[in-house]
């Protein structure tokens, strides 16, 4: 885990750190992520899972942006070999949250044929 500089308080904005801007800080408020410091003890993986869990579109260059932020580098410093492993842990929290997405869809499945829920039309073939 990488430690924030010692300037990096609770109260220090997710748009500090480098790469992010007040459209990410935002999201991550959604998923209850709302200090540069938080940010950074949970590590950009969990982070970014919590963020994909609150129903935000995978973007491989936001996570990587995020990442490299995290690490004090521009976001266009990704690359080679760095960015192939990057890619592949990106892979696996899509495929994380896509498994959560999918219990939640069959428990709705499941309510909505025992007449819980509101019937949704079925979409046309």
């Amino acid at each position: 885990m990488t430690l924030p500089p010692a300037h990096v308080t609770d109260s220090t904005s997710i748009s500090s750190i480098p790469n992010l801007g007040p459209a990410t800080e935002a999201a991550f408020a959604k998923a209850g992520i709302t200090s540069a410091a938080q940010l950074r003890a949970m590590g950009a993986d969990t982070a970014y899972l919590a963020l994909l869990r609150t129903g935000v579109r995978p973007h491989f260059i936001g996570y990587y942006a995020m990442v490299m932020g995290l690490q004090g580098r521009p976001w266009n410093d990704c690359a080679g070999a760095e960015k192939a492993a990057l890619r592949k842990i990106f892979d696996g929290l899509k495929a994380q949250a896509a498994s959560a997405g999918d219990r939640n869809s069959a428990l709705e499945a499941a309510l909505d044929f025992l007449g819980v829920v509101e019937r949704k039309p079925k979409p046309k073939p």
